[in-house]
């Protein structure tokens, strides 16, 4: 019996469906809830029981078997690369919708949930990413349900628990009594000419055009390279080609030998994605690891301390916003009068995290991290 092309790619898609817990993968750091994100604490899906299963697996395929071959190899080459393969977008009716067992899904989010989050539980966690022709589009008949055009929102937690607070006395101006380490050695620079900030100056002096940010990479107290100017919405910063057009941090001279920032390295992969959007400048973790960030807009705008945000693979946060930056420029907090004449600054450390909770209590020991400037003239 000759089996047609589409019943391959049909078959091909569901072995390459989001693992849930008890599939032996769901492990990876790869389903987590919403609420979780930011807090560090990951929702278990629990396993579906036999006939919910097979309910679904004959919904997916029934709905797959409706789907045009070319867009079948369309949502195939997004689901087995991981979004890690540019892919175009999967222009499928938005009106349509499909029942498993007493709950109801839209075209869009049953996609959604089989092969990224089997956790989702309503659109309102969800962010579409700009490189999407949906992107911006309100209740368009044609939607894109390509799932590695989308990303979990990464819900802050609100009171911040005390473990992940950036310590007051870190913060403390270097000429007070029992101050803590200087900014230097906390990763948040003085930018003085030596760091690297007037490498941004001259390219801005010398009549380039202007730029939005400019990125420096960091291997423990080292910085890596020159510093990366971005003047297009959207910068890929990844390890190797060809992962994304953007910044490629395997390419840039390194002589650190440490084991753990190799094994680090290796764990970059596809990096994350930087997107300067109307409300603000967006992180979306394209890794397979997690992300630790930074930033005083993330935070309550009373509060004197930082926050260092852990954000899961899959999942984007709001890392700045530029109208809340304007009111946190208080004199007296020594972590705002450090920052730059251009703008302030996000640190983004790969894999390991620092804080309280961790053995590093500053950036600067974890083995490979981000600096990212903004220039907000």
């Amino acid at each position: 019996m000759f089996r047609t092309k589409r019943s391959g790619l049909v078959r091909r898609l569901w072995r390459s469906r989001a693992p849930v817990e008890g599939d032996g993968e769901a492990d990876r750091g790869t389903t987590h809830g919403s609420g979780g994100c930011c807090m560090g604490k990951a929702t278990k899906v629990a396993k579906s029981g036999a006939g919910s299963e097979a309910e679904l697996k004959a919904l997916t395929h029934s709905i797959l078997k409706k789907i045009k071959e070319k867009q079948l190899e369309v949502l195939l080459q997004a689901v087995e690369s991981k979004g890690g393969a540019r892919s175009p977008c999967l222009l499928l009716p938005s009106k349509v919708d499909a029942k498993v067992g007493q709950q109801s899904y839209s075209l869009p989010m049953l996609l959604y949930k089989v092969f990224r989050w089997p956790d989702l539980r309503h659109s309102s966690e969800l962010k579409r990413l700009s490189c999407c022709e949906s992107y911006g589009k309100i209740n368009p008949e044609l939607v894109c349900c390509n799932p590695h055009h989308m990303s979990r929102l990464c819900e802050l937690e609100s009171p911040p628990p005390p473990y992940s607070r950036y310590p007051m006395d870190y913060l403390k101006p270097p000429d007070s009594p029992d101050s803590g380490p200087s900014s230097s050695e906390t990763g948040g620079t003085t930018y003085s000419a030596p760091v690297g900030l007037s490498d941004s100056l001259a390219m801005q002096e010398s009549g380039e055009r202007s730029h939005w940010c400019v990125v420096a990479y960091w291997e423990e107290k080292t910085r890596v390279g020159r510093l990366y100017s971005v003047q297009e919405p959207s910068l890929d910063i990844f390890y190797d080609l060809p992962q994304g057009n953007g910044f490629c941090l395997g390419q840039l001279c390194s002589d650190n030998k440490s084991q753990l920032v190799q094994m680090v390295r290796a764990k970059i992969g596809y990096g994350i994605q930087l997107t300067r959007e109307p409300d603000g400048v967006w992180v979306y973790n394209r890794s397979c690891y997690p992300i630790f960030i930074k930033s005083a807009t993330l935070d309550n705008p009373d509060s004197r301390t930082l926050l260092v945000h852990k954000v899961f693979p899959g999942f984007s946060i709001k890392a700045f916003d530029y109208d809340k930056a304007g009111s946190l420029q208080r004199p007296n907090d020594h972590e705002f009068t450090q920052q730059p004449r251009t703008g302030f600054t996000v640190q983004i450390s790969f894999v390991k995290g620092w804080g309280q909770c961790y053995t590093r209590q500053f950036i600067s020991s974890c083995p490979c991290w981000l600096e990212v400037i903004f220039n907000t003239r």
